[in-house]
């Protein structure tokens, strides 16, 4: 009976040198975690200092892409006139109210044509380039708070024009704008037609509701000179410029270069933003491009008016 019991006091004293063993293993484990230069144990300082600088880097994309994000909305707000006073509608209300403005354009809007009639000479590429144009075009007058109503004119279905319109940008048939094969001076009286054209001699001072403005829809890389001025000759139409030359002035650039040909989409900016401000150096200034080699003169022009005589 004795030696039993002496067995069991044995046994309680091994279980208890267990726990303490434990205990012990625990105690020297934290020390160690909490010991200076343990990470040292594992890595070099070499892959320590490359991962501090890859969390730095990874943080730092995130902020960058927080702040992008911000920046875009903020823009998309601007756009649309968005405020704390002027709530975001849904897609679904801003598609509606564009389309509204859209249709009240076919009535009311300022008119306003590009001229498909030279492209047989244009090469695939700038075929390519002025069906992307006319969609950036569509795309400005789809923002814009008051509208231009738009007419394609010579714009034949068995074109390569309207073969790659409709295979570069989704739903060119449901524009709302006018597409035909007719000619700008066959839909209108000739005195009322304005032809566009860097070539003219006069500047173009305001834009009359009672005119009919049309672009010159050419892409020209060679740099053919005064097509759409013989163009607009050839049918004894009225030429103007935009005033270039009366609100900008060459600016030195390293390859002298300079140029008053702008796309199609620029001069129907330029002329939407003059018609919402009345002002031709705030056009001229956010929507002809940089590498053109021009700037904005910069003493302040007065605005010109802009007529809103309705026929």
């Amino acid at each position: 009976m004795a030696q039993i019991h002496s067995d069991v006091c044995e046994m309680q004293l091994n279980e208890v040198s267990e726990v303490f063993d434990l205990l012990q293993i625990d105690v020297e484990t934290d020390a160690a975690e909490d010991r200076p230069g343990r990470e040292d144990a594992g890595c070099s300082r070499n892959v320590l200092r490359k991962l501090r600088n890859w969390e730095r880097q990874l943080a730092a994309k995130k902020n960058k892409r927080k702040e992008e994000k911000q920046r875009r909305r903020l823009n998309r707000e601007q756009d649309s006139g968005v405020s704390a006073d002027n709530p975001q509608f849904t897609k679904r209300v801003m598609k509606a109210i564009t389309k509204e403005r859209l249709a009240e354009a076919q009535f009311t809007g300022l008119k306003l044509c590009v001229d498909l009639s030279m492209t047989d000479s244009m090469s695939d590429k700038e075929v390519s380039r002025l069906a992307g144009q006319l969609r950036r075009l569509y795309g400005s007058n789809k923002k814009a708070t008051r509208p231009f109503r738009l007419y394609l004119t010579d714009l034949r279905q068995d074109s390569r024009l309207y073969r790659e319109c409709i295979r570069m940008n989704d739903g060119f048939l449901n524009y709302m704008m006018d597409i035909t094969e007719e000619s700008c001076q066959d839909l209108f009286p000739p005195e009322t037609i304005i032809y566009l054209t860097p070539d003219a001699e006069e500047a173009l001072q305001t834009v009359d509701a009672d005119k009919v403005y049309v672009l010159g829809g050419l892409v020209d890389e060679s740099i053919q000179k005064k097509l759409s001025f013989s163009r607009a000759t050839e049918l004894s139409l009225h030429t103007a410029r935009l005033p270039i030359d009366e609100y900008m002035v060459k600016k030195n650039n390293s390859k002298n270069f300079h140029s008053k040909i702008l796309a199609v989409n620029q001069v129907f900016d330029i002329l939407l933003t003059f018609c919402s401000t009345g002002s031709w150096t705030e056009a001229l200034q956010a929507w002809f491009p940089q590498g053109k080699g021009f700037v904005v003169t910069p003493e302040d022009s007065q605005p010109l008016p802009v007529s809103q005589t309705q026929t």
